[in-house]
């Protein structure tokens, strides 16, 4: 594993051919075994890690939360949910492209709007603590009326 590894490093070889060449040889394979049983002992260790750091429970809670959050929003851009309504792949990639792009001006226009309320707020004398900010979201949507008026 360790000449692969420097074999890596060197440049002789890509990871993406180790990882064609792995995928497509036997099980029985000396080097894919040894890949899978320290795979295995990684995630044991992780595994026991995570059971015994409440941290590291909370961050990884928090990320995933920031995920579904984006994905719901997301969701709530698409105006029907997460169906793709083309069975043509350059379609699904224009719709999603065009979900993302609309996604990131909406978001861009929160901070903005909120970076100027955290300004005046701090302007007006308000203490403004990292939990205050922490707490807020560019995923914010109730002052967007989808739909029009």
């Amino acid at each position: 594993m360790m000449q692969v590894v420097l074999s890596i490093q060197a440049g002789k070889i890509l990871p993406s051919t180790l990882l064609h060449k792995l995928g497509n040889h036997s099980r029985q394979n000396k080097l894919n075994r040894a890949f899978r049983e320290l795979g295995r002992a990684m995630r044991t260790l992780f595994l026991l890690r995570h059971m015994s750091e409440a941290d590291l429970r909370r961050s990884i809670r928090a990320e995933t939360t920031k995920v579904e959050s984006y994905n719901d929003f997301l969701d709530w851009i698409g105006f029907g949910g997460p169906v793709l309504k083309s069975g043509d792949p350059i379609e699904q990639a224009k719709q999603v492209k065009y979900m993302d792009l609309v996604a990131n001006v909406i978001m861009l226009h929160n901070v903005n709007d909120l970076t100027e309320v955290l300004a005046d707020m701090e302007t007006d004398g308000c203490p403004l603590t990292r939990e205050l900010v922490g707490r807020l979201s560019p995923y914010m949507r109730e002052h967007i009326r989808c739909f029009g008026q």
